[in-house]
């Protein structure tokens, strides 16, 4: 594993720098705003996560450890790969994703090219839990604490964006909510009920 890279900035374009390490240069995909921070000729650290696949082995940087985490939790959502990642935090950041998610604002993660409504939707409800109890930073500037309770309607808001009925959607989360408990994440909420959806042959208006 490969958490971090300090090289001097050999080539450098939008998406990607190519630093020198010790005579080897190694290709870190990163966002235009860590582009536009640094130079070439100047030395770097950046903090980087390596992704493996059957026919690459790729490398993603960040300034901060704040931003690869949020990478790393973007990347938990269905359907959000590395790349997707990688597009919403050079568009919107990691502050501005924090807020979209704790304000239940999937309309900021449609905006970013790639992702639909769909994933828009499952991002906001699957970080939502991973996010609670870190501050909202509302439009005035005013920072305001998370929701500690879940809202239903959101989840089935989301199961209805995966292709299930309300009336299903509505079934499957007051049953997986009377049984997880008060203190569950629209994360587990929404994973529980999907799972109840999937597993059940006698639930009426299932995925369309």
């Amino acid at each position: 594993m490969i958490a971090s890279l300090t090289g001097t900035v050999q080539n450098l374009a939008a998406a990607h720098v190519v630093l020198d390490v010790a005579g080897v240069g190694y290709l870190v995909n990163i966002t235009p705003q860590t582009s536009r921070n640094l130079h070439i000729g100047d030395s770097a650290l950046l903090r980087t996560a390596l992704i493996v696949r059957e026919d690459a082995f790729t490398l993603f940087g960040f300034e901060t450890s704040e931003e690869l985490e949020m990478f790393d939790l973007l990347r938990s959502v269905t359907g959000v790969g590395p790349k997707s990642a990688l597009a919403i935090l050079g568009q919107l950041g990691s502050d501005q994703v924090r807020t979209a998610v704790l304000s239940e604002n999937d309309a900021a993660f449609k905006a970013v090219s790639g992702i639909g409504p769909k994933t828009a939707k499952l991002i906001t409800v699957t970080l939502a839990g991973k996010l609670t109890g870190l501050p909202v930073v509302a439009a005035s500037g005013k920072v305001s604490a998370a929701p500690a309770a879940v809202d239903l309607s959101n989840v089935i808001a989301a199961l209805q964006g995966l292709g299930w009925s309300e009336r299903a959607a509505a079934e499957a989360v007051r049953e997986v909510a009377e049984s997880v408990g008060p203190s569950a994440t629209a994360d587990v909420l929404l994973r529980a009920a999907l799972s109840r959806l999937g597993s059940s042959k006698s639930v009426s208006g299932g995925e369309q």
